[in-house]
């Protein structure tokens, strides 16, 4: 008998206990409960029925109320005047305030960018504009150069030239506001 030299010799596995043999079957597996299949079903059912509960609920919900429109530009502008009437006795704040409610108006109603400029800026813009008349544009130049002299040169003006920039203010918003607007919806009537 011939013997193949070149032949590889694999020596078999040891006998152990940690081999990866075939097993031996495991014991069966109890049940804990012959009823959990009706408990389970039963939560399944009593979360659905509080979803379809929660979302009838929501559903029956009386509408919101509607929002509110929101306060036109002259209204609270008429607002910002009638205030700064109150400060007839103090010049210098009556004059901040009133050209504050006119610079704001502007701002609100015509999208000039008053409030940021100083009064030259916002007179050089307002020259390019077509919305104002030309007796507007310069019943404007004349109110807001009186109000600047009140603030940054103090000027002391009296109390009748008061009342007449409070006027004029008041005058440039009755001849500037939309003609679409109800009177009968606005705050009470503000009186210089």
């Amino acid at each position: 008998m011939k013997t193949n030299s070149a032949a590889l010799i694999v020596p078999a596995p040891p006998a152990t206990p940690d081999t990866n043999d075939i097993r031996g079957l495991k014991p069966p597996v109890p049940i804990p409960a012959q009823w959990a299949w009706l408990w389970g079903t039963l939560a399944a059912l009593a979360l659905a029925a509080l979803a379809g509960w929660l979302w009838r609920r929501r559903r029956k919900r009386p509408p919101l109320a509607p929002a509110t429109p929101p306060v036109p530009a002259h209204v609270r502008a008429r607002q910002r005047l009638h205030d700064a009437y109150a400060l007839l006795s103090e010049p210098h704040r009556f004059c901040f305030a009133v050209s504050n409610a006119i610079r704001w108006y502007l701002e609100e109603r015509f999208d000039f960018h008053a409030p940021e400029r100083t009064t030259e800026e916002f007179l050089s813009e307002l020259q390019h504009s077509t919305l104002l008349t030309a007796d507007q544009k310069a019943t404007l130049e004349n109110f807001l150069g009186r109000c600047d002299l009140v603030k940054f040169a103090r000027y002391e003006p009296t109390e009748t030239e008061l009342r007449e920039l409070h006027r004029a203010a008041l005058r440039l918003v009755d001849e500037t506001e939309p003609l679409s607007y109800q009177p009968e919806a606005a705050a009470a009537p503000v009186t210089a």
